[in-house]
């Protein structure tokens, strides 16, 4: 699928861009160009120091900023797939810092666009967030208007063989600033901080997460948002399966944060259908069709009403099942992290 294709991705250093990058090159060793498109020029770096160009010849590292829109046009040449996952995505960062947020999320969304629509890219993904939906917080309200944007963008794109699509997911599993490795972070205090404990999350491994981006590569037909259909858990339950011998300290819900995540409102539900293993919230205006999608993706309908919620989700993982997802998925240290878990847990046992 990517064999010989220039793929170009924004915020290349982050968790999702890394494991994305790394599965590009295993599985389509003949990529003709992998852009790794960020800021920071110390992540890129370090990036380097793993994945060399001098080892993965296709590989270029840009130093940019999707606020930068005559940068993007410039890195876009002769691009023919991007994946927008460059964002502002601290809660309580965005509450503090607004407009950044906007200049980065909104603006900078709106600057892929602009700059795909210009320089002959065809597909583009853009990653959104489960707080995307009947957001509360600035940050779920400006990933809200990026994927509107997004979406949108396929009423301009005239003659162009460019499609615009949307991937919405729940928390990554082990990515930067998650909840498992900071729980890990704070085992040797004795203490974990539980914001509250009926408090329920989705849960996605990276893997998962590149897996439904490819997906859309190559099968999306343009504006639709796509949802995986993922498991829950429950915040107690990550805090038993890291650190089963700390106390527990309740601290309250943040600011603009959730007690239950919800990915597909029942507002959404006329326009949604189910793909099998995703959902698909399909544009509600224009010459959209939900019964010519069902026919060509072999999709169907849901049920009036339908809503996708974490806490009334169907499937939630226990703990048993956490502390072996976290072996698997949960970065360099997973292993560790549930091996010291289930240590801790039987030495409670015994006592």
């Amino acid at each position: 699928m990517l064999n010989k294709k220039n793929v170009l991705i924004t915020g290349g250093t982050g968790s999702f861009g890394k494991a994305f990058v790394k599965m590009v090159l295993r599985r389509w060793p003949d990529v003709g160009r992998l852009v790794v498109l960020s800021r920071d020029e110390l992540k890129q770096f370090e990036m380097q120091q793993e994945l060399s160009t001098r080892e993965f010849p296709a590989l270029r590292y840009f130093i940019g900023d999707v606020r930068d829109a005559a940068r993007l046009k410039r890195a876009f040449e002769g691009i023919d797939v991007v994946v927008h996952a460059a964002a502002l995505k601290q809660v309580p960062a965005a509450e503090y810092n607004p407009f950044e947020a906007i200049k980065t999320n909104v603006l900078g969304a709106q600057n892929v666009i602009e700059a795909c629509l210009d320089s002959g890219v065809q597909r583009v993904v853009a990653l959104s967030t489960d707080k995307a939906a009947a957001p509360i917080n600035l940050y779920g309200a400006t990933k809200l208007c990026s994927d509107k944007l997004f979406v949108a963008a396929n009423n301009i794109r005239g003659a162009r063989d460019l499609r615009f699509s949307v991937v919405r997911y729940g928390n990554v599993m082990g990515s930067r600033g998650s909840v498992i490795p900071f729980f890990a972070s704070r085992r040797a205090s004795g203490q974990l901080p539980i914001t509250d404990p009926g408090m329920t999350r989705f849960n996605i491994s990276l893997r998962e997460g590149i897996d439904m981006v490819l997906w859309s590569i190559e099968h999306a037909w343009g504006g639709e948002i796509l949802v995986p259909k993922i498991p829950s858990y429950r915040i107690t339950d990550v805090a038993e399966a890291v650190a089963p011998e700390c106390e527990k300290l309740v601290v309250g819900v943040r600011p603009g944060e959730k007690l239950h995540e919800e990915m597909i409102t029942a507002s959404d539900s006329p326009h949604t259908v189910d793909l099998g293993n995703y959902y698909a919230i399909l544009p509600s205006g224009g010459d959209y069709s939900v019964q010519d999608y069902c026919e060509r993706m072999g999709a169907s309908p849901v049920h009036p009403g339908f809503s996708y919620n974490s806490g009334s989700n169907s499937d939630f993982l226990s703990v048993p099942q956490l502390r072996e997802l976290i072996d698997q998925h949960a970065g360099g240290d997973g292993a560790a992290v549930a091996a010291a878990a289930r240590s801790a847990a039987a030495e409670l046992r015994r006592h």
